[in-house]
Order: C-alpha cells, then structure tokens, then sequence
C-alpha cells in the first residue's frame, strides 16, 4: 500500500521510476503541513484552513518522540530527511519532511495515523510535500507464519518478495509467490502499485489471488483484516481488492496473507528477430497454441537493449543485436520439450534467425538477472545521462503496431532509448535517455504522445507502475468521469479528511504547474 524508498531501480526494473518509491523495504508515509501542497492534494476543493498548521506539526512531531522514544525512532537530520524526501529517480518536485519516523508493528502506524488525525495532518507516501513526517516500515520485515500444506504465508508488508522465495528454499518449502516486480520491491509496495512482473504471462497480476487477505491501517485508526484466509469467498465486497492498486491513498498495509503456488521445473531459452513487430507477433501465436500454458515468462528487448547490455560489461560474452525474446518454459521433462519444439516452429516462421536454451542453471540465471536489471545496464552504457522509465499495456493483438509506433517516434527524437516488456500481457516499458532540461522536455512530450497512442488503442496509461502524481491526468480519458468520481467517492467515505497521500491517483487533485507523464 505505501511505497518503499528507493535505494535501487525497481523491477523488472522497469516497474517504473515513477513507482520507484515501491522498490525498497524502506517504505514510507508522510504527514504534510503545506498549506499551499495540501490545498493542491484536496479531492474536494477544501480550503487549506481544515489542514494543521505549522505549529501543530511541530506539536506532533513533540508526540511522536513521546510515542516512539527509542534512540533512532524518531530522527529530524538533514540528511536523513532529504534522503527520505527526494528520488534521483523522480523527475516530480519534491521537498525534505521533517521528521522520520520507523515503525516496528501495526500499532506503531495507527499510532502515527492517530497523530495524524488528532492535528490534521496529511499523511502521503514516499516523497512527500515539505514539512512532513515520514514513516520508515523497513523494520517490519518479519515473515510471521507459514502454513505450508495450505500454500500460504503472512508476512509484514516491509518484506521483500525475494526475501519471501530465499526463506522459502531455506525451509525446503517446493513453493514459491510468483509476483516479482523490481529487485528489492516489499510486499506492501507492491500491494499499493498493483503490481506483476515477468511471470504474469503465466501468474497474473497482485489483482489476482495472490494476495489473500491484508490487514490495513485506516484513516480513522481502526486497525481491519480484510478477509480470511480461505482461498475464496463469496461473503460481501472483495475489500482486499479495494486496496491493491490504490497507491496508499486508503489506508496504510501493515501485513498480508500471499498465496504461494508449487516450485516447477523451467528452461530458459533466447530467440532472436529482425524487427520488433516480428518478435511481437510471435509471441501471440505461440500464446494460443495448447502448449501456450507452459509459457511461464516472454519478455522483449529491443535491439537498443541487447547493445547496452553489452556495452555495459555485464556479461561475459556479447549477445548479438537484434530484438530478442527471453522464454521461461516450465512443465515437466517431456512437457518443456515439445512445447520447445512448437516454439522454435512458430519463432522460425516469424523469421528468427537464432533460438537457443542456456546450456546450464547458471546461464539461465545469468541470462534472465540480464532482463532484470534491463535498467542498470541502459544507464551503464551511456554514462552521464537520467533515464526515464514508463509503461503503456494495450490489447495484445495491438501491441506489435504500438511498438513499432514507438520506436519510430522516440527514433524521430534523436534521444537514445531502450525497450523492454512482458509482451505476453500487452505491457511494455520505454527507458529514455536524456542529459539536460531541454531533453527533459522533449522526453516528456514523448511520452505523452506514448500514453495517448496507448489509450487510443482501448489500453491504459499504466499497466503496472501505477498512477502517482504523473498520470493523474489520463485518468478520466481512460476509465470515464463516472467512473474517477466513484473512486473519488470511495475516498471521500474513507478518509474524509483527506489524511492519506494528497495528491496522488485522483485526477484534479494536483497542479504543480509541471506535467511529468512517467
């Protein structure tokens, strides 16, 4: 639900420098005394009057040190605040909070929400408006319980979903959770951004099942579990969804029950194509043969990428640069075999001039933490540029024509870039390269034009990365103003106060004067 500050690029690592603030189990809300930022985060137009004044944020952080006494718990350094308060990674305006707070337990958050609230204080994720508090859940990174012959586990939500697979094969537990967004990413990050990752080809998203139930702090302070820990339910509104993707703007994660799936047998393999729209268009059709459902993962990287991972230096010997898909194959002996056969049929007759599998377990972990850190190695092969990281998803059969679209536009700019993306969903991610203001501004009117064309094509403006500050405002061309004012109700009956991560997902409720499309 709330965001982890980052230390290092999220996902797949394109789960977006937008949603960076999900990356780390530093995750983090603050409480904002800016009468000029908490007018701009109203939803419903209210006067900054109803917000604390700087007076009352002082006597909070006075109750804070009182409630949090341990050395280090309470922390206003400088450096510490900047830390906690700005992003390398972020091209938003940010501002320094003014206090940390770390956080050990659920009654640790609602003492802060209770905070909070007694001085009208808003409380917004990572990154939040000047003179703020916020709060560092890191040390909530305890996997509490798991029930292995249920397939489940309940973990605190600063826990990191590799930490979850590593305690997991320590055990000798055969399951494993299947989400896995950037390096580093919490359970709690990854709650608020809706997140997937390369296994949703075959796994989906965290709006599937994979999160059973999750205990929330409200607004209000009460503390609520939103379901048990059957693995379905019929009984009332599917409340756990109603906090998956909603950026911590409802309520604060403080734990959550995951649904773990069985540990199967994969092969990696690489098969190379002489234009993107090719490799694209491959993927559908081995997708809707019977052997589709072996596909665990199929990820794109464009002919950009395959050179910046050479030129990176992180691998031993160059691949050769083409657009290139990754597969996971998984299934027992016999099953990988003939779905690989069906697969190298079907890559060849799509014009793929290479398909091979990584000869060891080695090569293919070597090969796959390649895609994964696709971001490392764009910004390592071109020293002393920013990168720029957004994802679109679209409708499957239309992802090859907006690729293509997009590659000829950000070619058109003169600006180096890369493409990578989890094809077998529609969801691909553009990292663009840029060195100064001026390149700034035109990589942002890319990527505008990016989420218009992706929109334009019954798509999303976000396919995992979430909405934040930047996206805020495709919303109502994409879902619809009815359907924006309904979540904007749902606020309003829930944190009427508007208390938690002002400004965030619901359009209307920010203008810094800047429009940053990540």
């Amino acid at each position: 639900m709330l965001h982890a500050s980052p230390s290092q690029p999220p996902e797949d690592e394109t789960q977006d420098l937008h949603s960076l603030r999900m990356s780390d189990s530093n995750v983090t809300l603050s409480l904002s005394d800016s009468s000029e930022s908490s007018n701009n985060a109203n939803p419903t137009s209210r006067t900054s009057s109803k917000y604390g004044t700087p007076e009352e944020v002082q006597m909070a952080i006075e109750e804070l040190r009182k409630a949090f006494p341990g050395e280090h718990r309470v922390e206003t350094g400088r450096n510490t605040l900047k830390t906690y308060g700005s992003s390398e990674n972020s091209y938003h305006p940010t501002s320094p909070h003014s206090v940390v707070v770390h956080a050990e337990s659920t009654d640790d958050v609602v003492k802060v929400v209770n905070i909070s609230r007694r001085y009208r204080v808003p409380i917004t994720a990572y990154s939040g408006d000047e003179g703020s508090i916020c709060l560092d859940m890191s040390g909530m990174n305890q996997i509490l319980e798991i029930n292995e012959g249920d397939g489940d586990l309940n973990c605190q939500s600063g826990v990191r979903w590799e930490d979850v697979n590593r305690i997991l094969k320590e055990k000798g537990i055969p399951l494993f959770f299947p989400l896995d967004p950037g390096p580093g990413a919490t359970i709690g990050g990854m709650i608020g951004t809706g997140c997937s990752g390369t296994n949703a080809v075959r796994y989906g998203t965290a709006k599937a099942e994979w999160f059973l139930n999750v205990t929330v702090v409200l607004p209000s302070g009460k503390v609520i579990k939103t379901r048990q820990r059957a693995r379905k339910s019929s009984a009332g509104f599917d409340t756990t969804k109603l906090f998956i993707g909603a950026e911590g703007t409802l309520g604060i994660v403080t734990e959550a029950t995951l649904r773990l799936a069985p540990l199967i047998p994969t092969k990696v393999a690489m098969a190379q194509f002489p234009n993107v729209e090719n490799a694209v268009s491959a993927v559908q059709e081995i997708l809707n043969t019977p052997y589709g459902p072996h596909i665990q993962c199929v990820e794109l990287l464009d002919d950009h990428m395959m050179a910046a991972i050479n030129s990176a230096g992180l691998v031993d010997q160059p691949y050769p640069v083409q657009d290139t898909l990754f597969f996971k194959i998984q299934g027992a002996a016999e099953s990988i075999e003939q779905t690989s056969k069906i697969v190298q049929e079907i890559v060849s007759k799509h014009g793929s001039s290479r398909f091979e599998f990584a000869a060891t377990d080695q090569e293919a972990e070597d090969l796959w933490e390649n895609r994964k850190y696709a971001l490392h190695s764009t910004m390592a092969a071109h020293p002393g540029t920013r990168c720029w990281t957004t994802d679109v998803c679209v409708p499957v059969s239309l992802l090859p024509r907006l690729v293509y679209e997009t590659k000829q536009d950000l070619a058109k700019t003169g600006l180096k870039s890369t493409i990578v993306g989890h094809v077998g969903d529609g969801n691909f991610h553009a990292l663009i390269l840029f060195r100064d203001e001026e390149e700034l501004k035109i990589v942002d009117d890319a990527v505008h034009r990016l989420i218009v064309r992706a929109i334009a094509m019954d798509g999303t403006c976000t396919g995992e990365h979430g909405v934040g500050v930047g996206k805020t405002e495709y919303l109502t061309d994409e879902l619809g103003e009815d359907t924006v004012e309904l979540m904007k109700t749902i606020k309003r009956a829930i944190d009427p106060l508007d208390l938690f991560n002002p400004g965030k997902l619901y359009p209307g409720r920010h203008d810094d004067g800047e429009k940053h499309h990540s």
